[in-house]
């Protein structure tokens, strides 16, 4: 009798322990406990990696990084220091003995120094502003950085002095400039970004650039350690040529600048060739349009011989940086939704190396990453796939890529992902093949048909592809077939593609996605009678364009959009950029053409169930634009719903709990039309 009832316990626990082992969806609180790797960098001997650690932090509602140090096979994974501080920028000394890096402090951001053989640290700078773009001289013995200075507001009327004790209002604030706030940092300080070094050691900074310019590029020595590289805008009129920018050196000693291009349109990200001959860089001659592709320059040092190298590859180069030996750079590019690292050589031969950089942005699919190569050849850099967030990759003698870190196995290991999968379609437009992904419920049934929720993606010039993605996993965990698409005027697919929308945007963009819902439709994996859509930013105008086009969803969730281009152009922080190269001159130059590309033109048509979402604090896409679409549908009592998102930005994502918010809404929005 006993044994019986023992054997019964043991059957019921073991059952009890299948149960809680089988796996769930994703859900909303599992985005607090997601982890990604970013920003790696390799000894020199490509023997261990410093990488920054990212998370989130669930009491305080923000993101968190600190430092952390593995060997080149995985083993020996820990934290770098034991300060629970925000660290970041690591970077090896030439010699490899030292990392150099910022952290937080009580005071503001700091420069420190880590010795690898001790593990001691140091602090070395006592700085005004947060130190950035940090570099080592060839030698080891001085630390180049930006730093901004303020400056003083100016002073239209003095006001007189307040009765002592008297409680009078705030100063007002007033301002000169052309580019005066920017989302997500809100009114800028008045002052520019100068270029300093300081001794390895510690000790007093020295600043090498003057005059009301920006100077926050990246830094390069010359291999002799008497000049930085840098790029800059030191041209007249420089704020209304914003799109301009050059490379010059700066002498150390001197402080002598010398100016190195003089091409209208962006120089920048230069770096100096290991035999000090030649100088790289990236930019293009600006044409003036919605795309053009970021090419790879070679130069002398004292700007001559100006050479395009990668006229073979056409895509935008990203993120350059030269091979020990001088006969070659690494760089990224995106090509067709997915992020890759590629070596060229100086006369031109591109050879891919590795594919699926990314994973460092957690909401949606789009590209990011970065990389490292220590003097041998090692390769480190930040991989992604659907089922995970940034981990360190690294390719050792020509060999396949290894992971050797899994940041998320506690948490993603015991959640079903839906499953994404590629799908290609053709144009009705122009016949054109147009590429996007569909991602799967968790546990998906093929005998069954599915609602359909499209998710439109931002820029436009941007792209979606093969990455982790909470938003869409969210999306897709609540039993949608989720579909994002990579239309004309996205990116990784050409210059001539991406630059589709010139002067025509919203265009047949809008067919390429209609497009791909009947695809979907007539492959019978999607009911035609539950679709749903949704994007932002770019994505929220294609979603209120394709509902001011037809009626064909049963409801929509329109985020941060723009609705009217003439009253978005002039007062978004980015207000000066958009004359020509969106639509011809300014808007009251072209009153039509902007309000023919706008979606309140078709606001009279609107008959879908809509909700507008907006950040309060969005100074990119205002609320003012998502109140432009919520006000005129309760004005023809279209079901409508406004979200305004508290202490949220342009990038309502940027908080955790913003994102779970952004996505819970949708969700409920649309559960509320899928019967």
């Amino acid at each position: 009798m006993y044994r019986l009832f023992f054997l019964l316990l043991i059957i019921l626990g073991v059952q009890d322990i299948n149960a809680q082992s089988e796996k769930i969806p994703f859900q909303p609180l599992d985005v607090f406990e997601l982890e990604w790797a970013s920003n790696p960098q390799i000894a020199p001997d490509g023997s261990q990696i410093v990488y920054r650690r990212n998370g989130y932090d669930i009491m305080k509602d923000t993101s968190k990084g600190s430092l952390w140090i593995i060997n080149a096979d995985g083993s020996s994974h820990r934290k770098l220091t034991s300060r629970e501080v925000n660290e970041s920028q690591a970077k090896w000394s030439p010699s490899g003995d030292r990392i150099a890096f910022v952290s937080a402090t009580d005071e503001g951001s700091e420069l420190y120094m880590y010795w690898t053989k001790t593990g001691q640290i140091a602090k070395l700078s006592q700085l005004e502003k947060s130190p950035g773009n940090i570099t080592w001289s060839p030698d080891g013995t001085q630390i180049a950085f930006t730093m901004f200075i303020s400056q003083k507001p100016p002073v239209v009327a003095e006001m007189p002095a307040k009765p002592k004790g008297a409680d009078w209002g705030k100063p007002v604030r007033i301002t000169d400039r052309l580019k005066h706030e920017a989302d997500g940092r809100g009114y800028m300080e008045p002052g520019f970004t100068h270029i300093f070094t300081i001794p390895a050691e510690g000790g007093s900074p020295r600043q090498l650039t003057t005059n009301d310019y920006n100077h926050n590029s990246n830094l390069s020595f010359s291999p002799d350690g008497n000049f930085i590289y840098f790029s800059a805008n030191r041209v007249e009129d420089w704020e209304y040529r914003f799109n301009n920018s050059e490379i010059y050196k700066v002498n150390i000693t001197t402080k002598q600048i010398t100016t190195l291009t003089s091409q209208d349109g962006p120089d920048y990200n230069p770096i100096a060739s290991p035999d000090g001959k030649t100088v790289a860089f990236l930019g293009y001659l600006d044409k003036v349009q919605a795309h053009q592709n970021t090419v790879l320059h070679l130069m002398n040092t004292d700007g001559s011989n100006r050479r395009i190298i990668s006229s073979a590859l056409d895509e935008s180069v990203s993120n350059i940086s030269w091979d020990n030996s001088g006969k070659g750079l690494y760089f990224t590019y995106d090509f067709k939704g997915n992020s890759k690292i590629a070596y060229i050589t100086t006369s031109g031969k591109i050879t891919k190396l590795a594919d699926n950089l990314g994973g460092t942005t957690l909401g949606r699919p789009y590209a990011s990453g970065s990389y490292a190569v220590a003097n041998n050849g090692t390769l480190v850099y930040t991989q992604t796939r659907p089922e995970y967030p940034a981990d360190l990759a690294i390719i050792q003698n020509k060999k396949a890529p290894k992971l050797i870190t899994s940041l998320n196995a506690d948490v993603l290991g015991h959640r079903e992902l839906g499953t994404t999968e590629e799908v290609w379609y053709t144009s009705s437009v122009d016949g054109r093949n147009i590429q996007g992904w569909i991602v799967k419920p968790p546990f998906y049934d093929s005998s069954k048909t599915y609602p359909l929720l499209v998710e439109n993606h931002g820029g436009p010039i941007l792209n979606y592809g093969d990455r982790f993605t909470a938003e869409i996993q969210l999306y897709a965990a609540d039993g949608y077939i989720v579909f994002y698409p990579n239309p004309r005027g996205s990116t990784s697919y050409g210059e001539e593609f991406g630059n589709l929308l010139y002067n025509n945007y919203p265009g047949e963009d809008y067919n390429d996605v209609m497009d791909g819902v009947d695809y979907l439709v007539n492959k019978g994996i999607v009911d035609n009678e539950k679709l749903f859509v949704t994007g932002g930013s770019a994505g929220g105008i294609m979603t209120a364009w394709i509902i001011g086009k037809n009626d064909r969803f049963k409801a929509a969730v329109v985020a941060k959009p723009v609705m009217n281009w003439i009253s978005k152009t002039l007062v978004a922080d980015n207000y000066f950029g958009y004359a020509n190269s969106r639509y011809p001159g300014q808007p009251w130059e072209n009153f039509e053409t902007y309000w023919k590309f706008s979606p309140i033109s078709l606001v009279g048509h609107v008959e879908t169930p809509t909700m507008v979402m907006v950040g309060l604090n969005d100074l990119r896409t205002p609320p003012s634009e998502a109140k432009q679409l919520y006000h005129a549908l309760k004005l023809r009592k279209i079901e409508t719903v406004l979200v305004e998102i508290p202490d949220a930005s342009h990038g309502i994502a940027s908080k955790p709990s913003n994102l779970i918010t952004k996505v819970a809404h949708t969700l409920a929005w649309f559960k509320k039309y899928n019967k």
